[in-house]
């Protein structure tokens, strides 16, 4: 099955490509709005539907956390590798090779942005809040298991409030993604929660981290694909 992709176009030449990967919501409006500013920063942005084996556009209500686990369940790690696989393909197919291509995902799908960094050579790759830190998650294995295999430069976002993901996990990621070859950083917000680069939820967003996270995330495409 070849997953829907929604597209936003920039204004002129692309500098590059950038695959946004969902939170457990599905291409919401939220997802949408991202990838729109990744076209309004000059990037040509598409979001697969990580989702579409379940139903079409499959979007979950942010307080229906047992549809979001339920909807997270279809996702396996052949079928992320399917779907990124077709985004790779149509950002290819405009000309783009795999080092002009970034991705981003948030939550669920920062996880799966580790991974895809993992699997492969990707111009860059930028994490919000993924979750699988020290402990596999999705079926994949941990971060800090995996981080020896990277490819792509990878950026990590985190809150430092996120009780899903402790500092502590972090730390020991950063030492032993010191030990690597592949550009890395982690960044940390001292007052930011999981969730906290999405305004659609009030509870967890919090303007200045997820502002100053986003100008990150576009610095980092800009430096790798650019």
């Amino acid at each position: 099955m070849t997953a829907p992709l929604t597209i936003r176009k920039p204004d002129g030449t692309p500098k590059g490509g950038v695959i946004v990967i969902q939170e457990a919501f599905g291409v919401n409006d939220h997802i949408v709005e991202v990838a729109q500013r990744a076209a309004d920063a000059g990037y040509l942005a598409v979001a697969p539907d990580m989702f579409h084996r379940k139903g079409e556009n499959v979007i979950v209500d942010y307080d229906d956390i047992k549809g979001a686990i339920e909807a997270m369940q279809s996702v396996t790690p052949e079928g992320a590798a399917s779907d990124i696989d077709d985004a790779v393909s149509y950002l290819e197919s405009e000309g783009l090779s795999m080092s002009q291509i970034g991705i981003v995902g948030f939550c669920m799908g920062g996880t799966l942005v580790f991974h895809t960094a993992v699997r492969l050579p990707l111009g860059a790759a930028v994490t919000f809040y993924g979750g699988g830190v020290a402990t596999g998650r999705m079926g994949y294995e941990s971060f800090i298991h995996e981080v020896p295999k990277l490819q792509a430069p990878w950026l990590g976002l985190f809150g430092d409030l996120d009780r899903g993901i402790p500092v502590e996990e972090l730390e020991a990621l950063r030492v032993a993604g010191g030990q690597v070859q592949t550009e890395l950083e982690i960044v940390r917000y001292p007052d930011a929660d999981h969730g906290f680069n999405c305004d659609g939820r009030p509870a967890v967003y919090h303007e200045a981290s997820a502002t100053d996270a986003w100008k990150r995330a576009i610095a980092w495409f800009d430096s790798h694909l650019a």
